[in-house]
């Protein structure tokens, strides 16, 4: 007996934010599509199987009797989108502009003058993306209408801004979307400038960086000294702007340039820190910089333009020209040299600008399927979560896009987003397929 996708007479519903309804019977099949897992090979027609919010199978697979099946003739099967840099789940916080520079995360209030970095200024290492999301974020909608099943999402306010979590973008309480916390902590250039207190310059925030991580260093040793014999030792207080720097398994640092790449790794590896690099501008100038300090990088997918409001009749260098023509193919250049990187579309001022964003990417020479492999599997990798996501697997997450074209291609139309084995719709989408029972 044959029903439409969205009269299902015998499935669960979900009223979400924003009006949509996603249906959630225990086990969905999609059945004679074409797979892109990503990690393997094409499956050119093929089942993948949905069973309590993880695949069950890819491939030559047969439908379970109580299965929900989606007819997938015409239809591409991809793993979910990842954004591997953002703020989605918390629409309080300042959007990114993606470059770590002054102006990139400006405290919405001014914190009073430090004067030094006992005063632990513009630091909020200890707040914790994973416990301030909001299902509230009307961002949430539209990312997955672009395809989006997950993030890396970041407090951006300050030097030391918190610490990120892998999220996915939907849930029934803010709780059930993080998939792993804490991802990293997310640093910025930020300083107030001369006259403002401690630091006031990009040396100083800099300097400021190595004091935190010198201390942070002095006070685990004594923190681990008193954990192992306490009697008769003093105990070391409570620093939590400290606690934050060391739970950090990685570290964000912004970097658009070579002379910044350089900067930004030689003092990933005095500290010692796991460091992913963000921004990369101009990665296309210098990719044997990162190569030589086997680099991981996240590229902004806001490619370099002109200021609105800037002089129609001002100057420009020759450089800032070429940046802004040249940034798009950093990617192919990144893939030429070996040096894996990972989109980020957090920059973007909409999600529908992501995908002729990518396309810029391709027409500069990347390929379609190191596109898709740095929305997805890339980011999973790079921040440790490639058990779970990025790629059409068996035992993963049920994260999924399903489109009718292939993804980032002008005209292609995302079908289906899977959360957790959970079925969206965009608002406007084609007639909806059929499903038997």
């Amino acid at each position: 007996m044959k029903y439409r996708v969205l009269a299902l007479a015998c499935s669960a519903l979900v009223f979400l934010p924003g009006g949509i309804v996603a249906e959630v019977p225990s086990v969905i099949a999609i059945r004679g599509a074409r797979i892109v897992t990503v990690s393997g090979p094409v499956i050119p027609r093929g089942t993948v199987i949905l069973r309590d919010g993880l695949i069950e199978a890819v491939g030559d697979a047969q439908p379970p009797p109580e299965a929900w099946v989606i007819d997938g003739e015409g239809l591409t099967v991809y793993p979910g989108l990842l954004d591997a840099l953002s703020t989605l789940g918390l629409p309080d916080m300042p959007r990114l502009n993606g470059t770590g520079r002054p102006n990139a995360a400006r405290p919405r209030s001014a914190p009073a003058p430090a004067r030094g970095p006992e005063d632990r200024p513009l630091n909020t290492s200890y707040l914790r993306a994973a416990g301030e999301l909001s299902l509230t974020d009307r961002r949430l909608e539209a990312a997955r209408n672009a395809g989006f099943t997950g993030a890396v999402t970041f407090p951006t306010e300050g030097v030391f801004a918190g610490l990120g979590a892998v999220i996915d973008l939907a849930g029934k309480r803010p709780g059930e979307m993080v998939v792993q916390s804490p991802a990293g902590l997310y640093l910025t250039m930020y300083n107030g400038g001369f006259g403002t207190g401690y630091p006031s310059s990009l040396m100083g925030v800099i300097a400021y960086i190595r004091q935190i991580y010198l201390d942070a260093g002095q006070y685990k040793a004594a923190r681990d000294i008193y954990a192992a014999h306490p009697n008769g030792l003093k105990r070391p207080g409570y620093d939590k702007w400290l606690e934050g720097v060391l739970e950090a398994p990685r570290v964000l640092l912004p970097a658009n340039d070579p002379k910044e790449f350089e900067r930004m790794l030689r003092l990933g590896e005095e500290l010692n820190l796991q460091v992913l690099l963000y921004g990369l501008a101009e990665g296309f100038r210098a990719p044997e910089i990162l190569r030589k300090h086997n680099a991981r990088v996240l590229v902004n997918l806001r490619w370099p333009e002109k200021p609105r409001g800037a002089d129609p009749e001002a100057e420009e260098t020759l450089r800032v020209l070429e940046t802004r023509d040249l940034a798009p193919s950093t990617p192919a250049a990144l893939v030429k040299a070996g040096v894996k990187f990972a989109f980020y579309a957090g920059a973007l001022e909409k999600p529908a600008d992501l995908a002729p964003a990518v396309r810029r990417a391709m027409i500069a020479g990347l390929s379609h399927d190191d596109a898709v492999r740095a929305m997805t599997l890339n980011v999973a990798e790079l921040y440790g979560v490639a058990d779970r996501l990025g790629s059409v697997e068996k035992g993963k997450i049920a994260n999924l896009v399903v489109t009718r074209g292939d993804l980032f291609r002008d005209k292609t139309e995302v079908k289906y987003v899977f959360v957790d084995g959970m079925k969206y719709e965009p608002e406007t989408p084609a007639p909806a397929a059929e499903v038997t029972r």
